[in-house]
């Protein structure tokens, strides 16, 4: 005999309800997600790839849903910046130490920059730095200028020059490493081109190029990091000469 309503409900009712697990819900869109997806267009796509659409697709969202939490792409750029500036550490300020000190900080900088290829654009594109984690570098290096005792003005301009050579050194090998389809910190200048840009310089006509062609060996040595190791020790020298940038 075929069930009558009542029964049918009855079988109904009774089978197990759904849990929660099985009706999968979408993970909530917070700041560390879209840090987290910026972080990983950069990785996958390039840093140019970049935008407010590109995070938001990654997220499996649309843009809109992105500004409930974030301003703007430059937002964004401080958020990965911050993020990467989270993972250095500071020392305690020490005087006696000082330039080993800011020199370590900057080296790890640059470290986490070549580490994510091209991220350093984000850095270059701030101008006010609002950023807890970034402002907290900045802190950091002006307490161990000032206890080394120089002067704040030249400390606070100091600084700036610091974060902008690292930027500088760092996007020009995620550059050349792009040309070269090579990856970040995996890329250096091989013996085989430094010989070749020698050839090429000690070839130059002797009457228009005498200095290059004669120190064409000069010219082509050193690795990429002896040479930002040299450019920031000229950049600690002048600041232990003690000269604050308004003097005439």
């Amino acid at each position: 005999m075929p069930a009558n309503p009542r029964q049918r409900r009855a079988e109904r009712h009774a089978q197990p309800a759904p849990t929660s697990a099985a009706v999968p819900r979408k993970q909530p869109i917070t700041v560390d997600r879209i840090t987290d997806a910026a972080l990983e267009v950069v990785a996958t796509q390039g840093y140019e790839a970049l935008t407010m659409r590109s995070v938001a697709a990654l997220l499996d969202t649309g843009p809109a849903s992105l500004y409930a939490h974030v301003v703007n792409k430059a937002d964004i750029d401080e958020l990965i910046i911050g993020r990467l500036c989270n993972e250095l550490v500071l020392p305690p300020p020490d005087a006696s130490a000082w330039r080993e000190q800011i020199a370590d900080v900057c080296a790890q900088l640059r470290d986490q920059y070549l580490a994510h290829p091209g991220i350093s654009s984000a850095a270059l594109s701030m101008v006010v730095v609002t950023n807890l984690d970034v402002l907290r570098i900045n802190e950091g290096l002006l307490a161990i200028l000032i206890t080394a005792g120089i002067d704040p003005q030249t400390a606070a301009w100091a600084i700036d020059a610091l974060f902008l050579y690292v930027s500088a050194y760092t996007l020009e090998i995620s550059l050349d490493a792009k040309r070269q389809n090579q990856h970040g910190d995996d890329w250096m200048v091989s013996r085989e081109q430094r010989d070749e840009v020698k050839r090429r310089f000690s070839a130059l006509p002797a009457e228009s190029f005498p200095q290059i062609r004669r120190y064409a060996a000069e010219l082509t040595s050193g690795t990429g990091h002896q040479r930002f190791d040299f450019a920031l020790g000229l950049m600690l020298d002048n600041l232990a000469e003690g000269q604050t940038p308004l003097d005439d």
